[in-house]
């Protein structure tokens, strides 16, 4: 019991020393290395997420997210997917010029019953990400095209 208490207090004492150490800054290593500027924030979303509310099974449903281009330079989008087949994003592969607005269109296949949340990923100028999320709840709809009554049955008998 002895040996576990003084290995358990060694460890956290052995953690809190190397956190305890910094880092000094070498003025002749400075020269060697290459600051990195992170890149200015340049694709806008007007909004980030959409709730379909509740869809009827078996209807597919789109909604179009529109984003700006607030740099100074053309946007390319070079990937938007989605986190699952039943989720389809589509966007166009031309450049958004400086000040523009385009769209990505993503649609949800509503086959599967219940509630859903599925993320779509913009990839764009190189490392840069932005995120989406659709959410909504599927219904199933009746098979015919009014809903069957129950107590017609009750009434054969």
């Amino acid at each position: 019991m002895k040996k576990g208490l003084m290995l358990i207090s060694f460890s956290i004492a052995a953690a809190m020393a190397v956190r305890a150490q910094t880092v000094q800054n070498n003025p002749a290593d400075s020269k060697n290395t290459v600051a990195t500027a992170a890149k200015p924030e340049v694709l806008l979303l007007k909004e980030n997420s959409h709730n379909f509310g509740k869809i009827p099974q078996g209807r597919p449903t789109t909604y179009n997210f529109e984003i700006t281009n607030t740099g100074k330079e053309p946007l390319r989008l070079e990937n938007v997917q989605a986190s699952c087949g039943c989720t389809t994003p589509e966007w166009s592969k031309d450049p958004i010029g400086a000040g523009a607005n385009a769209t990505i269109k993503v649609g949800y296949n509503a086959y599967a019953e219940g509630a859903f949340t599925k993320v779509v990923t913009i990839f764009y100028n190189g490392n840069q990400t932005k995120t989406l999320t659709i959410t909504g709840d599927v219904y199933k709809s009746p098979v015919s095209s009014a809903p069957e009554n129950a107590s017609v049955q009750f009434l054969k008998q």
